[in-house]
């Protein structure tokens, strides 16, 4: 009876039948518990399991070899491999049966290393293996990636007969396939004398497992043909072909194939089905499926978590995550993986923080999957301090956690720590991989970058990455953006293989310096080579057009494809309009666009701005307000540009009351435009307290307000002075622009030999208007000494600009040095330089 239960599985009945022999005092012996032992084993009933030991050691059974084997494969799957490992060291002979149920229990828990030790004690004894040994110790070869003894155990089999064994060749296949040489795997596959379920199974996971989706589909299509029953197996390995390179309908085919041979209700396949509706967008499909699981895995809730997180459905995901919980699963390494990631995409740190809170009290923090996805929250926030104190802490690193650190550094735009931290990478030995070399090649946008841009692009093409598309168009957009455009375009033409990136990288770069008719004509070679553009190609044509009519056709070709949808064309349109003055097409394409789309205001508000017709900005703000539409910070800097240029202090107060009201003084952008309203608008008093009231200051801050005091004259040079020193016990370094205002405000003053002091000290290079101002400056007080000291340095550095020389010439003309005058006019003539003519526009006349 017990034979006969164990036979066909049925383990739950075979327990039943044995406790009621004990009520009825039915006598055990040998035969009895080997069945009894691996029915606790398959049921996980470590507890009964532990019991029957017990009676065993009171019955005296411990010398049996084969007991003691039933309970080396129990405790090995249930219970410790360690007490398995001393119930076997107990056993006076072990045969080969025991040997392998260490083996087996071994390679159960994981420790391959550990079942290769058991191997060669198993040899080292002169016990010959047999296909139980062979099939425990392949899969551990190959996950481990000793595929050199994988071979000699390939040797093995076939010196020893087993070759064609049925349980050897799947496990051949898989080693082969994980050493992606998938022609062995093909050739065993063909070689095999009966090709059952677990061979073609074996095969078709060898294809998905390397990516090649389409001839894993394929095979499962010859799989039907031969009329070979699929099983549970054979689903799990072929679906995921559907949601890599196929389309939903693959997936819904696949679905009813698996309903037709029986597997509806398999929790193991409807995981997978649930897996490839979300991927393919289908997350309400997969829900269904979730819904009819009736005991549900904690993999099927990973699934539906992960599913909602990349469907964009965060708040869902964070409902399911809480269910999955009161339905008593505890989180696991890939439930978290995905929460954090959930998290991330809300923005809630507090929560973020409860999950990192979890990780550590649970222990989660060995698991490198885990740490890197806590690194990738704290990078995301952007908390790059605590993500950087985490990564230092960080027992084992792998590539995802360097990468995570370099991208955060990037994006948020301190380029120099994503250096470092790539030079710490390579000095600690870590490999660079795509993902590494996409997110520093980013950050390479100067002149300066060009040599470490060239030398990854070496390594790139030395470790093989330069066959990557994507590397190759970061590549291109580096040495264009480094102003290497001959480098980037040989680059582009020795692609055996472009996208439409490929080509936007080296048209944004012709764009970048100005070269329309570069972009006009790659745009045109685009189109001939039947690639299709998309946005980002018009965003980077509308700019470059030279002609209306090649606007309107662009607009024209924007509409047929569709494009016209995009808020960012829409805009580019109006600009692009407003260019050639066509300021009621400009409004014709705002007016079609959504109204609730700030974008578009603000661009209409900008080209309403530019044109100087700021009353007409205003009125568009005040449109905005009437239809409830909030405006963002580029709105009121659009705002302030017209208060400016209508130069009303009323209205500049209505302004500052609205951007205090909504919070918009939070930002220094936004308050540094103020300062600079009010200075222009002559309240340099309310311009000084919104400086001083700054919770922090930029080094345009401290310009606009040095620039307000220039505005006001003689009254304000000791406060403007005043400033300027601020600024520098303050820590900032004063840039160009800060010295030519302090240049200036001297100048203006007549404090000139204090002006001239500035141009001396300086640490940099005198531009050519700060001369000329201080120059200017020297004529209006007459002051001929400083005028020639500062004509000899424009001389110096600018010989070939003749507005110095007419400058010096009024300034001695204006002191009555007249010879003076006639000697610099002579310079002048011999020099072949001419004063340029000025004019003024009346009527429709130039009048010189």
């Amino acid at each position: 009876m017990l034979k006969g239960l164990s036979s066909y599985g049925l383990y739950g009945d075979l327990l039943s039948v044995y406790t009621k022999c004990r009520v009825l005092n039915c006598p055990s012996d040998d035969f009895t518990f080997p069945f009894v032992i691996k029915a606790c084993s398959a049921l996980g009933a470590s507890g009964i399991g532990q019991q029957i030991h017990c009676v065993v050691l009171r019955k005296g059974y411990e010398r049996n070899v084969v007991i003691m084997t039933s309970f080396i494969d129990f405790y090995a799957r249930n219970v410790d491999i360690g007490i398995a490992r001393k119930l076997f060291d107990r056993i006076s002979d072990p045969d080969l049966v025991s040997w392998n149920a260490l083996l087996s229990g071994y390679c159960f828990n994981g420790l391959d290393k550990e079942a290769l030790g058991v191997f060669g004690e198993i040899q080292g004894m002169n016990i010959k293996p047999n296909v139980s040994t062979l099939a425990s110790i392949i899969p551990a070869c190959t996950r481990l990636g000793y595929f050199y003894f994988g071979k000699s155990l390939h040797g093995l089999a076939v010196k020893c007969g087993y070759f064609f064994n049925d349980f050897l060749v799947p496990a051949f296949i898989s080693m082969y396939k994980s050493e992606v040489d998938l022609s062995s795997a093909r050739k065993l596959f063909y070689f095999a004398v009966e090709r059952n379920v677990s061979v073609w199974n074996a095969l078709i996971n060898s294809y998905t497992q390397n990516e090649r989706f389409f001839e894993g589909f394929e095979m499962f299509r010859e799989m039907l043909r031969n009329d070979v029953q699929p099983n549970s197996v054979t689903f799990v390995s072929t679906v995921p072909s559907c949601e890599n390179y196929f389309d939903i309908s693959y997936g819904g085919s696949l679905h009813c194939c698996v309903i037709k041979h029986g597997f509806g209700s398999q929790v193991s396949v409807l995981t997978a089905l649930m897996s490839t509706y979300a991927k393919l967008g289908e997350i309400s499909s997969s829900e269904i499926l979730f819904d009819q699981i009736p005991n549900k895995t904690q993999l099927s809730w990973n699934v539906l978590i992960s599913g909602y997180v990349n469907n964009g459905l965060p708040d869902e995901s964070l409902v399911a995550f809480r269910k999955m919980q009161l339905e008593g699963f505890s989180p696991d390494a890939i439930s978290i993986v995905s929460i954090l990631s959930a998290c991330s995409n809300l923005g809630d740190i507090l929560l973020g923080q409860s999950i990192h809170a979890f990780v550590v009290r649970r222990s989660f923090e060995t698991n490198i999957n885990v740490s890197n996805a806590v690194l990738a929250f704290y990078s995301d926030c952007p908390l790059l301090s605590t993500c950087f104190r985490l990564f230092k802490r960080m027992a084992t690193k792998n590539t995802v956690s360097w990468n995570t650190l370099i991208s955060g550094y990037v994006h948020s735009g301190q380029k120099d720590k994503a250096n470092v931290i790539l030079h710490q990478m390579q000095k600690e030995g870590g490999k660079l991989d795509s993902v590494t070399l996409l997110s520093i090649l980013s950050s390479y946008s100067e002149s300066e970058n060009f040599r470490k841009g060239t030398i990854l692009h070496g390594y790139a093409i030395k470790t093989g990455w330069d066959s990557d598309v994507s590397l190759t168009n970061a590549l291109i957009s580096m040495y264009c953006n480094c102003g290497e455009l001959d480098a980037g375009s040989l680059l582009f033409d020795a692609m055996p293989e472009r996208s439409v990136v490929s080509w936007n990288s080296l048209m944004t770069g012709f764009r970048h310096y100005n070269l329309s008719n570069d972009v006009l004509v790659l745009f045109a070679q685009m189109v001939k080579e039947n690639q299709r553009p998309n946005q980002v190609s018009i965003l980077n044509l509308l700019p470059m057009c030279s002609m209306l009519s090649q606007g309107k056709s662009i607009h024209a070709f924007a509409l047929r494809t569709g494009m016209i949808e995009e808020t960012t064309v829409l805009t580019s349109l109006i600009f692009m309009y407003a260019r050639f003055g066509k300021i009621k097409l400009s409004l014709l394409v705002f007016q079609t666009g959504k109204r609730c789309d700030i974008s578009l205001w603000n661009a209409i508000m900008s080209v309403h701005v530019d044109t100087k017709n700021a009353k007409q900005a205003v009125a568009v703000f005040c449109e905005m307000l009437q239809i409830s539409l909030e405006p963002d910070n580029i709105t009121v800097l659009s705002l302030i540009s017209s208060c400016v240029l209508l130069n009303s202090l009323n209205l500049a107060d209505s302004v500052m009351a609205y951007i205090i009201c909504k919070g918009f003084d939070k930002d220094v952008v936004v308050s540094n435009a103020l300062i600079d309203l009010y200075a222009r608008c002559g309240s340099i008093v309310v311009a000084r307290l919104l400086f001083d009231y700054l919770f922090e200051k930029d080094a345009v801050s401290w310009s606009v307000m040095i620039n307000g005091y220039r505005l006001h004259g003689d009254a304000e040079v000791e406060e403007g002075q005043r400033v300027f020193n601020c600024m520098v016990e303050d820590g900032l370094s004063p840039r160009t622009e800060h010295y030519a205002c302090m240049v200036d405000l001297l100048a203006r003053a007549g404090h000139l030999h204090e002006a001239y002091n500035i141009v001396n000290r300086q640490p940099f290079k005198p531009s050519l208007g700060m001369l000329e101002s201080l120059l200017g400056a020297c004529k209006m007080y007459g002051n001929i000494e400083i005028g020639q000291r500062i004509f000899q340095m424009l001389f110096e550095m600018y010989p070939q600009n003749s507005e110095s020389y007419v400058m010096l010439h009024n300034i001695y003309a204006a002191a009555g040095k007249w010879e003076d005058a006639n000697t610099v006019r002579s310079i002048m003539e011999g020099r072949l330089l001419r004063k340029l003519p000025g004019f003024s526009l009346v009527g429709d006349n130039f009048t010189y």
